[in-house]
């Protein structure tokens, strides 16, 4: 069992930046993949940002060369940088680590980015 807990999340102005972080317990070394995913009122949830268990990192299109997605592999935390937030950030942000044979996901953390 994995279990995630999100922090970090608030109000932020447009343009400025904020970082989440995503901290894993339990059974973390089966994990491979952590990732970030948003979701906004009456949308889908949507991938922001992954990265492997060897830091290759992948991220949605709409904040490439904005957010940064890091991993520290002692602490089993995984962070979400982000930088030059628009309003359409607004979402809450998930957690999600996957393994071999499970995917877990946080509880999420609100991020609102005012204009």
């Amino acid at each position: 069992q994995v279990q995630l807990v999100e922090s970090g999340g608030g109000l932020v102005q447009a343009g400025g930046s904020l970082r989440i972080s995503c901290a894993a317990l339990g059974s973390t070394f089966k994990i491979n993949v952590m990732g970030w995913y948003r979701q906004a009122p009456g949308k889908q949830r949507d991938l922001v940002a992954t990265i492997t268990s060897g830091d290759s990192a992948n991220y949605a299109d709409s904040v490439k060369g904005r957010f940064t997605i890091s991993r520290d592999n002692a602490k089993n935390t995984v962070y979400l940088q982000m930088s030059s937030l628009k309003p359409e950030d607004t979402a809450r942000y998930y957690c999600h680590a996957a393994g071999a044979t499970f995917g877990s996901w946080g509880q999420g953390t609100q991020v609102t980015v005012s204009s």
